[in-house]
């Protein structure tokens, strides 16, 4: 007579209702720890050239990236990096913040494109975006505002007030972003002021309170009533307000330093930059490409017009402002001519992106040599 094999005493002993029980604690445990990990915010770092309180270009970025985590409140976690130089040191910086798990790293001043395009090779997983360059790569992009834009609605409220029509320009490097924003400038100026003049001081940094105010003094003791700057802090309307003539705020208000001298402040809203990338991001979807938004896409504005702007005036810049957003006005739409009276841009057309990204040359109007 056959036998039937028995049971595995496995099956029915209390060691064998341990390990299931074991088993499926475990497994719940990895669940909750897998959900809890798909829930984890996305790590972005922030690499900034000077101070974030600064009151200007740093300054603008960081309240960019707060409005971004406020936006995505949950979603993302960021960080940053101040006072970071544009030298091999900023590598370091970029290559310890992607060891340290940051899915983005956003770099914010131009000098610091080469580094960040070395870094990017060495971590293919990692979102490196540089701000006002132009290296890409796979997972390297680049991004920037229209400064122009705002410089040319600011020269439009100076060419409107200016009493000696000479205006004047605290200018950081001779790169083509500031030496487009001084023309955008001069010919915002020049649309409603034919006599308008411009001269510009180097001061060869971005942030150097010191030398800005010395360059405004400068530009003040030779007569120019009207001051824009291309440099980071407040000290340029500091200036003006102690010596009682008019300035701008560059990147945000800078009214609190100086209420009486501020005319208007172009104003940028980097959030709307940072939200778009990180969603892509996000949703995994994000790709390389060049970001370049202005007045159109809401990432800079005409704002904080001063006392001394009439409801008129305020009602004209905003009309220009109107017409650069909705695509009726570009500032560069020609005919312009250069520094030289030689025409380089013919009537009716407009100066392409690649032209305005390389732009070397002084327009009409313009007075001095710029540096090399």
């Amino acid at each position: 007579m056959s036998s039937q094999p028995s049971a595995s005493p496995l099956r029915k002993s209390p060691l064998r209702k341990m390990i299931a029980a074991i088993a499926a604690s475990s497994a719940l445990t990895l669940g909750l720890l897998s959900t809890a990990y798909a829930a984890d915010p996305v790590k972005s770092a922030f690499v900034y050239i000077g101070p974030t309180g600064d009151h200007g270009w740093t300054y603008s970025h960081d309240q960019g990236r707060l409005a971004s985590e406020a936006e995505l409140k949950g979603k993302v976690k960021t960080s940053y990096v101040e006072n970071v130089p544009e030298t091999a040191d900023a590598e370091r910086v970029f290559r310890n913040l992607a060891q340290q798990g940051n899915k983005v790293i956003f770099a914010t001043s131009f000098g610091y494109m080469n580094q960040m395009a070395k870094v990017a090779k060495v971590f293919p997983n990692t979102v490196f975006m540089h701000a006002t360059g132009y290296k890409t790569d796979k997972n390297l992009g680049t991004y920037d505002i229209r400064t122009y834009e705002g410089a040319y609605l600011l020269g439009v409220v100076a060419g409107k007030t200016s009493k000696t029509n000479k205006l004047g320009v605290v200018a950081s490097f001779p790169i083509p972003e500031v030496v487009r924003n001084i023309n955008a400038f001069t010919l915002g100026a020049r649309s409603v002021n034919p006599k308008i003049t411009t001269r510009a001081i180097w001061v060869n940094s971005w942030f150097d309170p010191g030398k800005e105010r010395d360059a405004a003094l400068a530009l003040i003791s030779q007569g120019c009533d009207t001051l824009m700057q291309n440099t980071d802090s407040p000290a340029v309307v500091q200036a003006a307000q102690e010596k009682g003539i008019h300035a701008f705020g560059w990147d945000s208000d800078m009214s609190k330093f100086g209420a009486k001298a501020q005319l208007a402040a172009s104003v940028l809203h980097w959030d709307v930059i940072y939200d778009s990338v990180l969603a892509d991001v996000l949703a995994g979807k994000w790709k390389s490409s060049s970001i370049w938004w202005g007045v159109d896409k809401d990432a800079i504005n005409i704002e904080k017009f001063g006392p001394d702007v009439s409801p008129e005036v305020q009602k004209y810049a905003l009309g220009v402002r109107d017409a650069i957003h909705s695509g009726k006005l570009h500032p560069f739409t020609g005919p312009l001519t250069n520094q030289a009276g030689v025409v380089f841009l013919p009537k009716g057309k407009v100066y392409s992106d690649a032209d305005l990204g390389k732009m070397n040359f002084y327009v009409q109007g313009v007075e001095g040599v710029l540096p090399k």
